[in-house]
């Protein structure tokens, strides 16, 4: 494919111009300038079309919340770190154990028994350096992610239990903060992303928690986490840049045993959802 210059100058400042319209005032106000150790890291990505130098910026002073930092949020916010996102949260309350290991890629054997918040920042850290790396070393409550969220622009949900999603797309949809779902079990998972006013949230689609629902180990294999856990960075990623066609109004299944991907339209918001029948918008 041959670069296009033009088109290349067209979408940075397309992309600058959507991280204004989603990054809090102090944010835009800060100097983005790259330094030339970043532009010598990022080189490989600064030569795409649909980033550019201005691109690059835009992500240096994004800031995405990865909630969980177990299988889902290792892959997410290691390719956040390496991508150049300038602030990632993590949140996780738990500890490593043996048992993590064999999918969760930011922890080690020498970390076993450490808060995975604190041992996922060690490996971000040592990946990059540049990226600023803040830790939440509890389980997020309803309480707290309220009062953390407007320090982002994005959510990653890599939970793993069915509570903890509801209880992120309940706040974020109050909050008007979008956010990137992600599930696994086995070899098959699932991806969504909510904007406000651009489809449905996940309580639209999956409606209420099972009254049996108990919390219980999910049987996974890493590599359906990996992958899962990538898309939901590439999700926020997109986000960022501005670049269209996200997964909003829309689910992204993978079937791993077969290595399919489908997309299943979930186009319009449910009248049945409490968040959306409550503040009287029942027809995006």
């Amino acid at each position: 494919m041959k670069y296009d210059e033009k088109f290349a100058s067209r979408w940075r400042a397309k992309s600058l111009d959507a991280l204004c319209a989603v990054l809090p005032l102090g944010n835009r106000e800060r100097s983005i300038m790259l330094t030339s150790q970043e532009q010598e890291r990022y080189a490989r990505q600064i030569m795409m079309p649909e980033l550019g130098e201005a691109g690059q910026e835009t992500l240096k002073r994004s800031r995405v919340l990865v909630i969980g930092a177990g299988g889902l949020g290792s892959p997410a916010a290691y390719y956040l770190a390496t991508a150049g996102v300038g602030t990632i949260g993590i949140a996780d309350g738990d500890t490593v154990e043996l048992s993590n290991l064999q999918r969760q890629i930011l922890h080690k054997e020498s970390r076993l028994g450490q808060n995975k918040a604190v041992s996922a920042a060690k490996s971000l850290h040592g990946l990059n350096a540049q990226v600023h790396v803040q830790t939440y070393s509890q389980f997020m409550d309803e309480a707290h992610l309220r009062q953390v969220l407007p320090d982002y622009d994005i959510v990653i949900d890599a939970t793993d239990q069915l509570e903890n999603k509801f209880l992120i797309n309940d706040v974020c949809v109050s909050a008007e903060k979008p956010f990137v779902h992600g599930g696994i079990t086995g070899f098959s998972g699932q991806v969504m992303t909510y904007v406000p006013e651009k489809g449905p949230c996940y309580r639209c689609i999956f409606g209420e928690v099972p009254e049996d629902n108990a919390p219980a180990p999910i049987p996974v294999i890493g590599v359906t986490a990996g992958i899962i856990g990538t898309i939901q960075a590439a999700e926020a990623i997109r986000y960022l840049l501005g670049i269209p066609s996200l997964l909003t109004g829309k689910l992204l299944v993978l079937d791993g045993l077969r290595m399919q991907f489908r997309t299943v339209p979930f186009p319009h918001v449910s009248e049945h959802c409490p968040l959306h029948t409550r503040k009287g918008v029942t027809d995006l």
